[in-house]
């Protein structure tokens, strides 16, 4: 038991979260930087020389410079166990964005310091602050204007509701900007430049009060700093680590990831603040701490084809509880089978290495079990089941055709893959063609997603035709499927059934889904599924 709470103190797994380039992608790989991960910024290990980020691995993610799919980053740092994972960035969401949340104990959060608060950085903040999840913020970019610290502080409070706790503050911002001052140490950390961030910045560390400290800023922004300082500390706002843990306070930290200023302040100070793995609650409600000797995890997303080399797939899987070892027999409620799992990896991006043993809080890569789905527990206790992953219903829809007749098998194959992905949902219409099935996202750059993987990885072009649809609603059964005909005779409305065979209704816009619930209030609709095992149909016909 010394040695499994020694592990687990040890962990800190978390993601990464912003609105596009926030600079999200440049921090990530200062930390593995600073982190020791790699020796040159946007390397892996290495291959020092190779331009590259870490995290994106996909080919179209480097044409568009954005991240798409999230990997899985492990480095050891001062004594703990890193597990990064590394969210997609783009301005559409995903569900693997979500998914990825739920397999994290702590957050750290980007804003461009000129920006402030947008729109998905806000969203993002809301999922994670229905989950407790602690939040880190970095005000990034500073080495550019800004908005004033003060300003960005405030709205971090008012927009967002988030007590904040500034850990350093600024010397001054955009071409000014020299460093940061360390309210916990009270010192000042002046930073050089480095040719293109590749390097460690060189720090000069000194009091406030330091000549040097004067002599390197102008002396408006020198008075003005030190007035700041003078408020902040008027305030009288202890740093509350009960608070951040909850969720309720955020840690501030101000640099530029760009330039690494500041990025070591924060991973020292992550590092040290953030929580190691917490306790999971079942789908019975039982509480298990990842103390307890029981191995149990949940699955909580699936790539395919990381490896051109090797056409496999890989189940990520969040450790919740007890010790992973090589060999062991874990039971799959989906299959009601144990399985002895002899091939997990630690993953680096796209790298890996067989792990033997794994500990709360650790990501694993399972390769080669095809059974595994998302959110499907492992566990040696059978009663033991999690209910982590979320639902959202699409917004976006599309049917997707094969162009080519000869390339049907390969089409047919790499679709049924990305759909066991959760890449995209599918829904077939009733009366619809089967080789013609209607994808639904929540966000449109998915099905640009699986078009792109579609032809890269499985050689099978591909054609989309955006579809008229905006909503979808499950209905509650039992369902008269006869008097659901008759009612769905008007325009912009269609009757489909998702992959476990459950009717929905597609409409076109909330006119449509207005006018249904209005005139048929016999029909109950809903925006997610109903549980599978209450799925009642009546007279169904196709």
């Amino acid at each position: 038991m010394a040695e499994a709470a020694t592990e687990i103190a040890r962990r800190r797994t978390f993601a990464i979260i912003s609105h596009p380039d926030a600079g999200k992608t440049t921090l990530t790989e200062k930390l593995l930087l600073y982190g020791g991960a790699v020796q040159l910024a946007g390397s892996v290990r290495s291959r020092k020389n190779e331009r590259a980020t870490a995290s994106d691995w996909m080919e179209l993610e480097k044409k568009r410079g954005i991240s798409i799919s999230s990997t899985v980053l492990q480095f050891d740092y001062q004594g703990c166990r890193i597990n990064l994972l590394d969210t997609p960035g783009h301005k559409d969401f995903s569900e693997d964005t979500y998914r990825v949340l739920t397999a994290v104990d702590s957050v750290i959060m980007v804003i461009d310091a000129a920006k402030g608060i947008e729109t998905q950085t806000r969203k993002l903040f809301e999922v994670c602050a229905r989950r407790g999840i602690p939040i880190f913020t970095f005000m990034n970019k500073l080495d550019r204007p800004t908005k004033e610290p003060f300003e960005l502080i405030d709205e971090l409070e008012k927009v967002l509701g988030l007590h904040t706790f500034p850990v350093n503050w600024p010397l001054d911002t955009g071409i000014g900007f020299k460093g940061v001052y360390d309210r916990i140490s009270r010192q000042v950390h002046l930073f050089e430049r480095t040719a293109g961030g590749a390097f460690r910045a060189p720090v000069d560390i000194a009091d406030l009060s330091d000549p040097l400290v004067a002599e390197k800023m102008d002396s408006m922004a020198y008075a003005r700093v030190r007035e700041e300082l003078e408020i902040l500390e008027g305030v009288g706002v202890a740093f509350d680590e009960e608070s951040i843990r909850a969720g309720k306070t955020t840690p501030v930290f101000f640099g530029s990831a760009a330039n690494n200023f500041g990025v070591q302040l924060l991973l020292d100070g992550f590092v040290e603040h953030a929580p190691p793995p917490q306790a999971r609650v079942t789908s019975t409600g039982v509480r298990i701490a990842p103390e307890k000797p029981v191995f149990s995890g949940f699955v909580f997303k699936i790539q395919g084809n990381m490896d051109p080399r090797h056409r496999d797939r890989i189940a990520f899987m969040r450790i919740c509880s007890g010790q992973f070892s090589r060999g062991m027999e874990l039971f799959h409620p989906g299959t009601n089978e144990r399985l002895k799992i002899n091939n997990a990896h630690t993953l680096f991006g796209q790298e890996r290495a067989i792990a033997n043993e794994a500990w709360p809080g650790d990501i694993l890569g399972l390769v080669g079990y095809d059974q595994f789905g998302i959110g499907d527990t492992l566990t040696e206790d059978p009663a033991i089941v999690y209910n982590e992953i979320p639902r959202f219903p699409p917004e976006c829809f599309s049917f997707i055709e094969n162009p080519n007749p000869s390339k049907f098998k390969p089409f047919r194959k790499g679709l049924e893959q990305l759909l066991h992905e959760g890449v995209v949902q599918s829904f077939q219409l009733k009366n619809g063609s089967l080789e013609t099935p209607l994808l639904a996202a929540v966000g449109p750059l998915q099905f640009e997603v699986v078009q792109y993987r579609l032809e890269s990885e499985y050689g099978a072009p591909a054609q989309l035709k955006p579809a008229a649809w905006r909503l979808v609603r499950w209905l509650q059964p039992p369902v008269d499927m006869q008097k659901l005909d008759q009612a769905l005779m008007t325009d912009g409305t269609r009757l489909a059934y998702d992959k476990e065979e459950r009717p929905v209704v597609l409409f076109a816009s909330d006119w449509h889904l207005s006018y249904l619930s209005r005139n048929h209030p016999d029909l109950t609709l809903l925006t997610l599924p109903p549980a599978p095992a209450a799925t009642i149909f009546m007279n169904k016909s196709r």
